[in-house]
């Protein structure tokens, strides 16, 4: 199986574990996937993660978050640049997701972060996806 987009794929088996109602969900780990978890994670839209390398590529096993009722904290994830067609954007031109509800992720040239933080420290970079 040939993966063209990675963080598409991630995207999708989170967002097919939250239909489910999973409480976790695997993934193959790279970097960049680390690093959109961790966001995630920062961000408080999943309750924990882990990296184990017990294959050659290692996987990423991410906890779900979900509030009282079991409505899924996650209310929608999009991926905003893909292989065909690369988003970048400038520091001002990266727009809060949701008025601030929602989360966009960005890869600038000090690594992968949230909007919020690309325009604090003035950077652009390729508008990976958005969490909400």
């Amino acid at each position: 199986m040939s993966m063209t987009d990675p963080i598409a794929d991630l995207l999708t088996r989170i967002r097919n574990a939250i239909i489910a109602r999973h409480d976790r969900v695997d993934v193959p780990a790279s970097r960049l996937k680390v690093a959109i978890v961790r966001i995630l994670k920062d961000e408080g839209f999943i309750k924990n993660f882990k990296v184990s390398r017990d294959t050659r590529q290692g996987l990423i096993r991410i906890f779900l978050k979900y509030t009282e009722n079991n409505t899924p904290v996650i209310k929608g994830l999009t991926r905003v640049s893909r292989p065909g067609r690369r988003v970048y954007q400038k520091s001002s031109q990266i727009l809060p997701v949701l008025s601030g509800l929602g989360v966009m992720i960005v890869s600038t040239s000090r690594g992968v972060m949230t909007d919020k933080e690309a325009r604090r420290h003035n950077l652009g970079g390729e508008s990976i996806c958005q969490i909400w």
